[in-house]
This record gives C-alpha cells, structure tokens and sequence, in this order.
C-alpha cells in the first residue's frame, strides 16, 4: 500500500527533478555551443566530441529524472509510484537496447 506524500515532501521532489532538469539542459547546451563554435573554427576532432557530449547528455537528461523520481518513491516507500517508475524506466532501457542492437531506423 502507498503512503501518502505530504506537500512538503512533493515539494522537495519537484525541486529536486527540476535541478536535474535545469542540469542537464545547461551541460548540453554548454557543450553543443562549444561544440559548435569549434567546428567553426576548423577544430574538427575536439568540436566532435563535444557535439556528440552535448547530445548524449540531453538524451540523457530525461532518463536521469526517471532515476531521482524512482530513488525519491522508494526512499517514501511509495511502492505504487516506484514500480511505475521502475516500469518506464526498464522500458527506456529496452528501448536503448533495442536501437542499439537491431541499428536500423523506423
């Protein structure tokens, strides 16, 4: 049985994803802008990897809030909300699997 969250502890989760949120926004944006201005200045190899740093990271970003949501759950021993959390997360990692092995597009 799930217990109830109170405001304060609803409050403190929101705060808590949207940091991650904000994180992860600002790291990819800081280095697909660095990316960017590399690959304009000719410095191919270093602007490469920052762009493909920057996508991963914003790719990322929402699995990340998956994760903090489904530690947050169980640390309240909110059993309903963790399992539904721990559901999409196994299905984004089936996903990823997925891509990755069978490497064609849609």
């Amino acid at each position: 049985m799930s217990s109830a969250r109170t405001p304060a502890q609803a409050a403190r989760l929101e705060r808590v994803i949207g940091l991650v949120l904000r994180a992860g926004v600002l790291v990819s944006s800081v280095c697909l802008s660095a990316g960017l201005l590399l690959s304009l200045s000719g410095v191919e190899p270093a602007a490469s990897l920052l762009l493909n740093a920057g996508i991963v990271v914003l790719l990322a970003t929402p699995v990340s809030r998956v994760i903090v949501s489904t530690v947050e759950y169980i640390a309240e021993r909110d059993w309903t909300f963790a399992t539904l959390t721990v559901v999409v997360l196994l299905e984004l990692i089936a996903s990823a699997a997925a891509a990755l092995v069978f490497k064609r597009k849609l």
